[in-house]
């Protein structure tokens, strides 16, 4: 009877919000949660964060999840595996070389491997003890996101940065890598170009981790073209691959270095597993991604936020604005303001409230009443429930 009478509820609270909103359409009821997760108790999650690793990065499309169900079939040798789809992704997207690896952070760490160990067999076996080696990575104070444990599992020590004068002081005969976070650019004060032109002058190489910036869709080619000699993105974000691959690509002898430092070899890698279904999985998301009809994908999501804002408007106090990141997530979000007058509820209010509903909706707090709605990973029809527990909320209170 609870879910019930929430669910009745909930659809009253819609059809409020339609009216308001004119040509709204009501949205459907909650669906069920699917069987494996109701047997466990779990709510499914209408994701309004967008492409984040707490909530399951993406949704795969069905024929990644064919493929995988199809690579679950068979045994096959991973390391030939792992080369023939290496091969077929870097020539889709232009490589040298490629790999897949489980996850971006997993890329961050092989490009690591390959740039401190070079690929001597016996220096691999000794990691993480890299004394004799190159085992120096050079980074931007303003770029450090979190991720510099990636490099560090493999013994390398990060030298931090914050101008090109620094940066041409920090390089020296024990600088194996220069680390650049992609996203974060607008905070540093050296640009990729001038980070890929000193690492090109004085021979180290570069590695771009662009983790979440695979939209537009030409970015998966730009920075490599550009001058970068490792680049990363995530599997499981724009590209919809399994949630636990990521791919590395960039040289051929880095990439080459990298591969004898992973599963399935007994070395420091062993444990970021990529199994045969996330290869195979993978390489189907983006042989999809990239036929993919990405401006027909772009005006729906247009809709999404453009209704929202319509549903939204003539509440007293609250303001909308529609918010493109302009690195990674480059998609179009909601930015929801309201004042204090208009509502008493704080950001983290608001959004716990929005969790504890049915179902439960996920969206991210961007200020002390202000909220950020991604629209990037819902499915259809969810955008409108998203809205109506939104009025409900900020106009009850």
């Amino acid at each position: 009877m609870e879910n019930e009478t929430s669910r009745r509820g909930f659809l009253a609270s819609t059809t409020v919000a339609a009216a308001a909103a004119g040509a709204l359409q009501a949205p459907a009821a909650p669906a069920p949660a699917p069987d494996v997760y109701a047997r466990l108790g779990i709510r499914p999650v209408i994701n309004g964060v967008g492409v984040v690793t707490h909530l399951g990065g993406s949704l795969m499309h069905p024929e990644v999840t064919r493929a995988m169900e199809d690579a679950a079939r068979c045994f096959v040798p991973l390391t030939e595996l792992q080369a023939k789809v290496g091969a077929r992704i870097a020539e889709l997207l232009e490589a040298e070389a490629a790999m897949v690896t489980g996850g971006c952070a997993s890329a961050i760490t092989m490009g690591t491997v390959a740039c401190v160990a070079q690929g001597d067999p016996e220096k691999l076996k000794r990691l993480p003890d890299t004394s004799g080696m190159k085992n120096e990575i050079v980074q931007q104070k303003k770029h450090r996101g979190g991720y510099e444990q990636q490099m560090m599992l493999v013994g390398a020590r990060i030298v931090w940065v914050e101008t090109k004068e620094e940066l041409e002081r920090a390089i020296n005969d024990r600088t194996a890598m220069m680390f650049f976070y992609n996203e974060m650019e607008p905070e540093g004060k050296i640009t990729r170009h001038e980070w890929i032109e000193a690492g090109k002058r004085r021979g180290v190489p570069t590695f771009n981790d662009a983790a979440s910036d695979a939209t537009p869709r030409e970015r998966l080619f730009q920075y490599q073209k550009e001058g970068f000699d490792l680049v990363a993105f995530s599997g499981g974000k724009a590209i919809r691959g399994p949630q636990c691959s990521g791919i590395l690509m960039g040289r051929k002898d880095l990439i080459a270095a990298a591969l004898p430092g992973f599963n399935p070899y007994a070395s420091i890698g062993r444990g970021m597993k990529v199994g045969k279904e996330e290869m195979v999985g993978l390489l189907a998301a983006i042989e999809r991604y990239l036929k993919a009809d990405h401006d027909g994908e772009m005006r729906e999501l247009e809709s999404r936020v453009t209704e929202i804002r319509d549903g939204l408007a003539g509440i007293d106090g609250l303001t909308t604005e529609r918010y493109m990141p302009p690195i990674a997530n480059h998609v179009p979000h909601v930015l929801v303001n309201w004042t204090e007058d208009a509502c008493l509820l704080s950001t983290g209010e608001v959004t716990r409230k929005l969790m504890q509903g049915d179902p439960p909706i996920a969206v991210s707090g961007f200020g002390e009443r202000r909220l950020k709605i991604s629209v990037w990973m819902m499915q259809p029809g969810e955008h409108r429930l998203v809205l109506a527990r939104l009025r409900a909320i900020l106009k009850r209170a």
